[in-house]
């Protein structure tokens, strides 16, 4: 059998404070006792990170111009497709914002010439050959 832990008197108070305080058991009130260290830890962790700025929300009128914006943008490249943005810009492409999409290094206006340099060109003429026939017609019956 263990050893049984002897208690200062200033944890004996603790522990029979918070058996007052929460009705609890002695065994349990030791446990909230051992625990009270590592809670005090994580507020004072809490406390000591500085608080994100909050962004003020939008007014319509710039939630609007920030869209004309956008599809300005998007006509200036050539008005491209889902598989176009991944093919340029990876999976995340279709998702990013103009300004990421240009700080990953290609603005709207060399959108084209990415896409060309990316892009493996099929001529025109390669065009993937025709796997079904066409039926032929009938004469009908009663004609």
């Amino acid at each position: 059998m263990a050893n049984k832990k002897r208690w200062t008197p200033k944890e004996e108070a603790e522990i029979s404070r918070i058996r007052q305080t929460t009705g609890v058991t002695r065994k349990t009130a030791i446990r909230k006792m051992r625990a009270a260290p590592k809670v005090k830890a994580k507020v004072k962790a809490q406390k000591a990170k500085p608080a994100a700025p909050k962004q003020q929300p939008m007014t319509k009128s710039e939630i609007g111009s920030a869209r004309s914006e956008g599809i300005r943008l998007f006509k200036l490249a050539g008005r491209p497709t889902r598989e176009q943005f991944i093919l340029v810009y990876g999976e995340r492409g279709p998702k990013m914002t103009w300004e990421q999409r240009a700080a990953a290094g290609v603005p709207a206006e060399k959108f084209q010439a990415a896409l060309a340099e990316k892009a493996v060109s099929r001529p025109a003429a390669a065009k993937p050959a025709r796997t079904t026939r066409q039926t032929p017609t009938l004469p009908l019956a009663g004609a």
